[in-house]
């Protein structure tokens, strides 16, 4: 995975602990995997002091081709919607020229102290617009 060097491009190799009985990745690692790349997407977002808080709204998961120990897998977050207090994201995981699964999460800023949805910043909404394919 050395040759990554996209920030909304990142990669793992399956471990053991993620596989099940059938040697196939456990359902709930795709979407542990996807958060971690959607985490390190955003490590690269313009720094802004009092920022909302970010949770998951939506999370659904299609599986294509099972992935299984040891394997690589690329994982890329695509920009799929910005609206005003949410931002949806679709990560794709490929194992070599496979597609094996993909994740869509629909992310909310809230509030800190009270939870409640509340504008995207717009600096965070310029800055997602550069990845909207």
């Amino acid at each position: 995975m050395d040759d990554i060097e996209r920030v909304e491009v990142s990669g793992f190799r399956v471990p053991f602990r993620d596989i099940d009985m059938y040697g196939r990745m456990h359902n709930a690692a795709y979407i542990v995997h996807a958060e971690e790349a959607l985490a390190h997407f955003w490590r690269y977002r313009p720094p802004l002091e009092g920022e909302p808080h970010f949770v998951a709204s939506k999370i659904e998961c299609r599986f294509h081709d099972p992935l299984r120990l040891d394997d690589e897998v690329r994982l890329t977050v695509h920009i799929d919607k910005i609206g005003g207090k949410s931002v949806g994201f679709n990560v794709t995981m490929e194992a070599g020229n496979r597609l094996a699964a993909e994740i869509e999460m629909l992310w909310t800023a809230t509030d800190p102290d009270t939870g409640e949805p509340v504008p995207l910043p717009e600096d965070i909404r310029d800055w997602l617009y550069g990845y909207l394919p």
